[in-house]
């Protein structure tokens, strides 16, 4: 019997407006408006996505528009053409050339934490860098 890996998926044309919580990963490629919550797991924001929500998960890869804090107990990748206007906070952050990044960056041991001491990190305006 084949284990499926693939992540539940919220299409483009779908608006959600309120909490989204779950234990599995998820490709979000439509708008939300409000918050996602997915701890334990994977949150990619596909290319089509516009999200006015604040994001928390294990990784999050952002491909489209994020407004809002995206909180990572991992890695967070913003790729090539997104745009994310919020403050992120991880442990291990990657930006590609041409992502629009503003905000501020907490990159602490304990970024699943929110905590208010310790801002290791701050960029303001746009960023496009490779790892930092």
């Amino acid at each position: 019997m084949a284990v499926e890996n693939t992540p539940a998926r919220i299409g483009k044309s779908v608006l959600i407006r309120g909490e989204v919580k779950g234990s599995e990963d998820l490709f979000v490629d439509g708008r939300i408006e409000g918050t996602i919550s997915l701890t334990e797991s994977r949150l990619t924001i596909g290319p089509n996505a516009v999200l006015a929500a604040d994001l928390s998960a294990r990784d999050v890869l952002v491909l489209g528009q994020v407004q809002g804090n995206i909180t990572a107990s991992g890695r967070v990748e913003l790729r090539a053409g997104c745009q994310v206007t919020g403050d992120v906070r991880a442990l291990r952050l990657a930006i590609e050339d041409n992502a629009v990044f503003r905000g501020k960056v907490d990159l602490t041991q304990t970024a699943a934490k929110v905590a208010d001491s310790g801002v290791v990190a701050a960029t303001e305006g746009s960023a496009s860098a490779g790892t930092v």
